[in-house]
């Protein structure tokens, strides 16, 4: 049996390890891991022992090694909900192109369900009861409103957050960065190890009905550099101020490497601001769309926050 508080410790590992970013939990109101999904990466686009026992990054095969749900939240949609949603992630960074994994025979239709096929008996071999390999073929930068990503045939339980939940009933307060006496300093805090300043709040959606996590502290980098526009040309942003015409400087909060480092956060489809510009998604908030609060390059792997565009719990 799973003990989850000791995952939740192997959580905080996880994350730091090479495929830290290939990790996803599910979580009740407190913070409580009731499941989760991890994964390394492999260029063989088959599942062997030796696939399966390294991580070689920048592969574009995504090998799922195990998919856990708390004992006490089996058979309420937990794992089924936990899944499709790891999909949709795994399609909105774009840089992957299957999925592969091994399931007994008893599973296969909870597989099915999340749209992977069955490939037939592994050369894998664990333990007595033979391993059947399935995949799932991703079709990159889906954006998220053509994306299922909750529902299906059983109901997602009550409690549940984070990946498997976007209604919210506790809203955290929230502060703007014009609240705070030091402006963006006030919301630094020293990665001395990195060599550059991180996030020391949780950043969240400004909208005060909303309150949706965006991402944890600690995850973005703050970045002072040239603006971007993002709004088309002549049109005037709603609720927001508008940024500086480049190539006047804005504030930033940079996210690199994949948007499963988001805790919640939507795409829209790639546009072209100028004629002469890059192809970008524009970042909303996941749970009510508002935006846009940022923008990334169309393939890229940095995605940029505008700091006066999101809340701060604090």
């Amino acid at each position: 049996m799973i003990n989850f508080q000791v995952i939740q410790k192997m959580k905080q590992a996880v994350k730091r390890a090479l495929a830290g970013d290939l990790f996803l939990g599910a979580y009740e109101a407190d913070r409580k891991l009731i499941g989760y999904i991890c994964s390394t990466l492999s260029p063989d686009n088959t599942l062997t022992h030796e696939s399966m026992s390294k991580h070689i990054p920048n592969s574009s095969y995504v090998c799922i090694h195990s998919i856990c749900v708390a004992p006490s939240h089996k058979r309420k949609g937990v794992g089924l909900s936990l899944l499709r949603e790891y999909v949709t992630r795994l399609e909105r960074a774009a840089k992957y192109d299957r999925i592969l994994l091994i399931a007994h025979e008893e599973l296969r239709g909870f597989y099915e369900k999340a749209g992977f096929e069955w490939l037939g008996k592994s050369q894998v071999v664990h333990g007595s009861k033979p391993w059947f390999e399935m995949r799932r073929e991703l079709r990159g930068g889906v954006p998220q409103s053509d994306t299922q990503v909750l529902g299906g045939d059983q109901p997602i339980p009550a409690g549940v957050i984070e990946a498997l939940q976007r209604k919210r009933t506790n809203i955290p307060s929230t502060k703007l960065i014009s609240d705070f006496e030091g402006g963006v300093f006030d919301l630094l805090e020293p990665e001395s190890d990195a060599g550059y300043s991180v996030n020391k709040y949780d950043l969240l959606c400004p909208r005060k009905e909303c309150g949706s996590i965006i991402i944890k502290k600690g995850v973005g980098q703050w970045v002072e550099r040239a603006s971007v526009q993002i709004e088309p040309e002549g049109s005037q942003p709603k609720g927001f101020e508008p940024l500086p015409p480049p190539p006047e400087t804005a504030q930033w909060w940079l996210v690199r490497g994949s948007p499963m480092k988001f805790e919640n956060v939507g795409f829209t489809r790639p546009a072209q601001p100028t004629a002469s510009g890059p192809r970008l998604k524009l970042l909303t908030c996941g749970e009510c769309d508002l935006g846009p609060l940022g923008w990334s390059e169309e393939g890229g792997s940095e995605y940029w926050l505008v700091c006066s565009r999101v809340a701060y719990r604090s």
